[in-house]
């Protein structure tokens, strides 16, 4: 029977790791699946497992330094056309600091910054190495631009410590890489908007009304929908989050601006995907001037409600898909359930925001599909896993 990755190329690159016997099992993981695996090593990494160990699992070549092979003047670049995937498990904070700067010193950098496919990194390391200011800055980076990031988990570290930097369970690594490598086409011919962010409501020049929504959700939307060749425009509003290369992206800061920039886009589009969390009120007279405390009168706003993005454009949408979320601190299906219904929308995403793994910011969340015909609890899943699920469950509505 035929595997997963049956006929494609996966160059799995070697870390210096103690973790490094590991990827012994990820590359029979994935020759099960019936990808060719390939095998490049840094030359730390030798120090913890022998090459000969991956030239008798793949039968390949084992690449290690730039110029080892004579019959190929410019291996690095060879070495990227020909994989359809590649993945750094395990992979240093050193590694990941390099592609996060672009440096290009050895043969597995040089590769990577030549690599023009999908890219899969597994981080492990010391606790504190990992979460050091710098090294959580380069996983923003490469994250942004589309690498996707697998773990650490938490667990024993070789160092003594019990806590973040583990190398994630490589079977969750190759799951990665049979999505990354299944998935390059899934919606290409779809033209999709995404909302993301929040929206901030000015008092006056200085001050807003605003909540506590980091991005995150929505960016995972966009980046996996690109990934998987859709043509993507993100309307953003503040967030923490960057915004993923290869997307169009539309900067906006209040609900208003959020709604005609929306609207804008979906006149071009097949679907919208609202994750944004949309001020729901905003002040009804906001100062042109900074309001100074013990002279003007801060002790009550009048409000206004905002438009109802969701509700407008489910109206207008035709044969487009439209899907919203339900962020909740209590009885999160329930009031999703009814929300579908008040916006005639085709989907909501719920989830529990109270929930400290389903949270604004958070890494992971826990989600419900709800449709008017059935409601799917989905497993907590890391956002860019959720994105990827979430995006073929919109586009199989069309079915």
């Amino acid at each position: 029977m035929s595997g997963r990755a049956e006929g494609r190329c996966v160059l799995v690159c070697v870390t210096g790791c103690i973790a490094a016997y590991k990827a012994c099992e990820l590359v029979r993981i994935l020759q099960k699946e019936g990808a060719r695996v390939k095998v490049l090593m840094s030359e730390h990494a030798t120090q913890f497992i022998g090459p000969t160990t991956f030239r008798a699992l793949t039968h390949e070549k084992v690449a290690i330094r730039l110029f080892d092979d004579p019959s190929d003047p410019i291996h690095h670049v060879s070495l990227a056309k020909e994989a359809d995937c590649i993945v750094v498990a395990p992979a240093t904070a050193n590694i990941i600091a390099k592609m996060a700067h672009g440096i290009a010193d050895d043969l597995m950098s040089t590769t990577l910054l030549a690599a023009t496919g999908p890219i899969v990194v597994a981080p492990a390391m010391n606790v504190n190495m990992w979460k050091a200011a710098a090294t959580q800055e380069n996983v923003r980076t490469i994250r942004a631009r589309g690498v996707r990031i697998v773990g650490p988990g938490r667990g024993y570290l070789a160092c003594g410590d019990v806590d973040e930097g583990r190398l994630t369970e490589v079977s969750e690594i190759a799951d990665a890489v049979i999505c990354e490598l299944g998935a390059t086409d899934a919606l290409a011919g779809e033209r999709i908007v995404i909302t993301a962010g929040g929206t901030h409501e000015p008092i006056d020049p200085v001050r807003y009304i605003g909540n506590r929504s980091s991005g995150k959700m929505g960016v995972a939307l966009a980046r996996e929908a690109r990934a998987m060749g859709a043509h993507v425009t993100l309307v953003l509003g503040p967030a923490t989050e960057p915004a993923p290369a290869g997307v169009d992206v539309v900067p906006v800061e209040t609900a208003a601006q959020m709604l005609e920039a929306t609207q804008a886009a979906f006149s071009r589009a097949t679907m919208l995907i609202c994750a944004a969390a949309v001020a729901d009120y905003r002040p009804a007279k906001p100062a042109n001037r900074k309001l100074k405390k013990g002279i003007d009168d801060l002790e009550s706003i009048q409000l206004e409600q905002t438009d109802d993005i969701l509700a407008r454009l489910s109206h207008d949408r035709g044969d487009r898909i439209v899907i919203g979320f339900a962020a909740e601190t209590g009885n999160p299906i329930d009031y999703a359930q009814q929300k579908l219904v008040r916006k005639g929308c085709d989907a909501i995403v719920a989830n529990d925001v109270s929930r400290s793994d389903s949270g604004f910011g958070s890494d992971t969340n826990k989600a419900w599909w709800i449709t008017a015909h059935a409601t799917e609890e989905l497993p907590l899943l890391s956002k860019s896993e959720l994105a990827r699920t979430l995006l073929i469950r919109a586009h199989d509505l069309r079915s």
